[in-house]
């Protein structure tokens, strides 16, 4: 039987994080009740695991002008190693923060942010349809965002898999 790579500190631990990553040590320690040593030797053996990637701040991109956003399905030609040539091209747009290779339809679903419909369509949407490597494309607008959480459920990850990918 494989041994779980998060226990219930580890879980406490991310939980905080994810609500603030600025929570110093002392605090965290405190809030779990352990040693701040072990607060600081778990932290960094997540960052080794690559369980923790980053840490960020959540920027508001309304308040920076950037309150137009869109999803843009894409059809791609397929060829060798199409979706990570054409991921790499769609992903390096500016505007564009997400980029997700899907299965169906359309090859790639893209998350995007511009100023409003003008920068949208001049400097995302124009690059898009200029790829001889994309075939179509079709853009939903946002009108509002209802949720968006970036935060992922710790309490319900799938551990075997988690200790699959630490021994791959």
């Amino acid at each position: 039987m494989k041994k779980n790579i998060l226990d219930e500190i580890d879980t406490k631990i991310l939980n905080i994080l994810q609500e603030d990553c600025r929570k110093s040590l002392d605090e965290i320690s405190k809030t779990i009740d352990v040693p701040k040593s072990t607060v600081y030797y778990r932290i960094k053996r997540l960052e080794s695991l690559g369980v923790i990637e980053g840490y960020y701040a959540k920027v508001n991109p309304k308040m920076l002008g950037n309150d137009y956003f869109t999803i843009t399905l894409v059809k791609a030609k397929y060829g060798p190693g199409y979706h990570k040539k054409i991921g790499r091209i769609l992903s390096r747009i500016k505007g564009v923060w997400a980029v997700y290779y899907v299965l169906g339809e359309y090859d790639f679903v893209v998350l995007a942010r511009a100023k409003n419909r003008e920068n949208f369509i001049g400097n995302i949407l124009e690059k898009f349809i200029n790829y001889e490597e994309i075939e179509r494309t079709n853009t939903i607008v946002i009108v509002d965002i209802i949720n968006e959480d970036p935060r992922v459920d710790i309490e319900h990850l799938d551990q075997e898999k988690i200790s699959k990918k630490k021994t791959d």
